[in-house]
């Protein structure tokens, strides 16, 4: 036995709803679950991972699509497609109390998880625990941002648990080899963006072996690709500087 459906009603299941009122009316789009962040953030790029359908609602959870004459007034446009973006990208996720509490929880746990994989104790170089890192930020009472990304965040918190304990990102360490008309100019070009010089040598070439900030990676490389026209190289022997065991707090 078949059951008659409206044809202006769609039924949608497990469903994360984003809402945008515009021209006094109310229009809805149905998303994946836990995908709306991704599609901000620009982690997922797929517009089809994200939507359950390309329509436009004026409720979701009853399946009541738009009227085409609707969406024209209130957004000039009649493609569903190019609405459901903007619903997308400007709207109000709908989620229940519950649920944005553990979205919330499981941001901070993330966020947390990024500052202790990338940071020491400048002092010991030892890494700290991802429980003490999350005791840190409820310390400095870090309020979580939805609509960021976990890793901006990361960086925002690392930031401010400078002002309140000890701790930097792990230094990388680099080895350049350079040609020796060059490396001379570009040496003194690279200071600024070196924390620590461990091993220099003159040979055929010049060969440094250094600890830099992870941020100035992209500068250095940049720098020694421009200035040696490609003949320098540039080697990552650790992503991260650290010593055994774990830190602990006094």
């Amino acid at each position: 036995m078949s059951i008659f459906t409206p044809t202006n009603q769609i039924r949608l299941t497990n469903v994360a709803v984003v809402r945008m009122k515009r021209a006094g009316k109310r229009f809805e789009i149905a998303c994946y679950k836990n995908k709306v962040v991704g599609w901000r953030s620009g982690v997922e790029k797929d517009l089809d991972e994200v939507l359950q359908t390309h329509s436009v609602f004026v409720n979701v959870s009853k399946g009541q699509v738009a009227k085409k004459e609707d969406l024209i007034s209130a957004f000039g446009t009649d493609d569903q497609t190019e609405i459901c973006k903007q619903i997308l990208t400007k709207g109000e996720v709908q989620v229940s109390d519950k649920e944005r509490h553990t979205q919330l929880e499981q941001m901070f746990r993330d966020i947390a998880t990024i500052v202790a994989d990338k940071c020491v104790n400048p002092e010991t170089k030892r890494p700290y625990t991802v429980i003490l890192i999350e005791r840190a930020m409820k310390d400095i009472h870090y309020s979580v941002k939805p609509n960021k990304s976990t890793k901006q965040q990361a960086l925002e918190v690392i930031k401010q648990l400078k002002e309140k304990m000890k701790i930097e990102r792990a230094h990388m360490r680099l080895r350049f080899i350079l040609p020796v008309n060059e490396g001379k100019k570009l040496k003194e070009k690279l200071k600024p963006l070196i924390k620590v010089v461990e091993s220099e040598d003159y040979n055929q070439q010049l060969e440094i072996v250094c600890l830099i900030d992870p941020g100035c990676f992209r500068e250095i490389d940049e720098l020694i690709k421009k200035e040696t026209k490609g003949k320098g190289s540039l080697e990552v022997l650790n992503l991260k500087d650290v010593e055994e065991g774990d830190e602990k707090f006094e």
